[in-house]
């Protein structure tokens, strides 16, 4: 069955966990209409896109601040989510010894100061050595930038997300 022709609570069990902690977009998007044009995985990024691009900065900023932060212990944190998880395995980050989890910590202590939001990546196709290098990088972007930065990261993850859904759906 195409995605615009699914009734809410499936469209909302297929998408609603796409964005981290916030099923508030997938309901936008499904309010908002679906046409033939979510049918496909890019079409329907393409709709997540707008509501959040259109979303005010608290909103942003409530959805930036609903992400683990990476390398800091896979299996204890609870605030992962399965696909969170999967992701951040497929990095390497649970293979991390003990001065890459210090690392890890310190850098994610100091991003959360400057910025008030955890870093965020779409690590798929990066290891743990990648992750260190942007994260320490991008300490030194402005408040502004980051925050464009995070954002258009938060999309890249939500468009693999969509990806996997629509594997698995067709």
């Amino acid at each position: 069955m195409p995605v615009s022709h699914l009734d809410k609570a499936e469209f909302m069990n297929l998408f609603g966990s796409v964005f981290e902690h916030s099923p508030w977009i997938a309901g936008a998007v499904w309010d908002s209409g679906l046409t033939g044009r979510q049918d496909t995985a890019e079409g329907l990024h393409q709709a997540f896109r707008e509501v959040i691009e259109q979303s005010g900065r608290e909103k942003k900023m409530a959805l930036l601040r609903a992400h683990p932060e990476l390398g800091v212990g896979i299996a204890s944190s609870k605030q992962l989510t399965g696909a969170s998880r999967q992701e951040q395995r497929g990095a390497g980050l649970d293979s991390c010894g003990p001065a890459e989890f210090a690392e890890f910590r310190k850098l994610n202590q100091s991003y959360q100061e400057k910025f008030t939001f955890p870093f965020i990546m779409a690590v798929k196709g990066f290891d743990r050595h990648d992750i260190l290098k942007s994260f320490r990088e991008r300490l030194n972007h402005t408040e502004d930038e980051e925050f464009r930065t995070a954002v258009e990261q938060v999309l890249r993850i939500g468009r693999f997300r969509i990806d996997s859904v629509f594997a698995r759906y067709r």
